[in-house]
């Protein structure tokens, strides 16, 4: 098929790269530059982990997406290419000792019924090997080796490259808008005109919804990201300072080791505020303090930190935080690949081979979980990481 594939993100870039693969002539249609510099995907940082409480599909496509990741790494090595993914292990830990139906203990007993090995961490490990932390404050949860981050702009434009070299067609212009042939999608209109296709691929991470007409199935959210640039990064290296969640059922507050370039990036995983893509967006006063102050009692020595960049992140979130992979039943020529809900980007090396399977009609073992759904409505949705403001 003539395939175009609207949305380089992580979604995008992998499904293009994919659907090429596989022989299909496609086209990457995109704002640009790439990556895109306002997309969710392009930040200096993503979070790889497959803790997901008691969610076993989720934790099961995880598994699978780290054997892709390592993959790639010793290809990155092999190429003589700079490392675009860190195994650092993942250090979760909660304020209160862990308890059936909590998010870190739920994982923790996950984990274990499939075969993994997370070390528990008490109050007096937390200090010992975590000197950072304000073990007072934190007095249970688990590190676990499988995880770490991945450098996520970089990483998004990788797939790009080499999806060119196989064969995939760039095209940069800002989308507007379906073209349609009654109730068949027959292409894409950007500002230079219209693309033509057999099959349309919708990947536009937050501004999907915008091109679908949706204004509840997938909505954008912002949400705050702060760079520190600690007085002691020797503090935050890998091997003292994994990739953490602080009570993130509770708090939202996540964060990174220190990077090559010093950073150390901080952000909150919650409700976020709804807003506009393609208007202003901007962290707030308040997020700032709100985020210092949860450091304040988390990780002091970084609360007082000088701030040297910050950004609010875009979510693209469904109702129930489940990803949107399905073709569209009213629409024929057109399947969404979007709804990442602020937890996509760590399958990418699985993503692509699930939106080709879904644009070729073949079923694959979370059709029902991603499908077309604008019947949900929920008051907050389920990844059980993320914290939500109840009011």
């Amino acid at each position: 098929m003539a395939v175009v594939v609207a949305g380089a993100g992580v979604f995008g870039a992998a499904a293009a790269l994919e659907l090429a693969r596989r022989g299909h002539d496609v086209t990457l249609l995109d704002p640009g530059p790439l990556p895109h510099p306002l997309a969710a995907s392009t930040d200096i940082s993503k979070v790889l982990r497959m803790e997901y409480g008691t969610d076993e599909a989720y934790m099961a496509l995880m598994e699978e997406a780290f054997d892709g990741w390592r993959r790639w790494a010793r290809h990155w090595t092999g190429a003589g290419e700079e490392a675009r993914y860190h195994e650092t292990g993942v250090l979760m830990v909660c304020r209160v000792p862990m308890a059936p139906g909590g998010f870190e203990y739920e994982s923790w007993r996950l984990l274990e019924r499939r075969g993994h090995r997370p070390e528990r961490v008490d109050a007096d490990a937390l200090a010992r090997r975590f000197p950072a932390w304000n073990t007072g404050k934190y007095v249970d949860g688990f590190f676990h080796p499988l995880g770490g981050w991945a450098e996520s702009g970089r990483v998004v434009e990788w797939l790009v490259r080499v999806g060119v070299r196989e064969g995939v067609r760039v095209r940069q212009g800002r989308l507007d808008r379906l073209v349609m042939d009654g109730e068949r999608v027959i292409g894409l209109r950007d500002e230079h005109g219209e693309v033509r296709a057999d099959h349309l691929v919708l990947a536009a991470g937050a501004w999907t919804g915008k091109l679908l007409g949706f204004d509840q199935e997938i909505r954008p959210t912002g949400h705050p990201v702060l760079h520190f640039q600690p007085a002691d990064p020797a503090l935050f290296s890998s091997d003292r300072f994994p990739v953490f969640t602080a009570d993130i059922a509770r708090t939202g507050l996540y964060g990174f080791p220190v990077n090559r370039d010093g950073v150390v990036k901080v952000a909150l995983h919650d409700d976020g505020v709804a807003l506009d893509p393609d208007g202003p967006r901007a962290v707030t006063a308040a997020d700032e303090e709100r985020i210092r102050a949860l450091l304040a009692e988390t990780i002091p020595a970084l609360a007082g930190a000088t701030v040297v960049s910050r950004r609010l992140c875009l979510y693209a979130d469904t109702q129930d935080g489940d990803f949107w992979i399905a073709r569209d039943p009213g629409r024929d020529g057109l399947t969404v690949a979007s709804g990442g809900s602020g937890h996509g980007f760590k399958f990418a090396p699985v993503l692509g081979r699930i939106i080709a399977d879904t644009v070729e009609g073949r079923d694959h073992p979370l059709a029902a979980k991603f499908r077309w759904r604008p019947e949900v409505r929920r008051p907050r949705g389920r990844e059980a990481a993320r914290h939500y403001f109840l009011a």
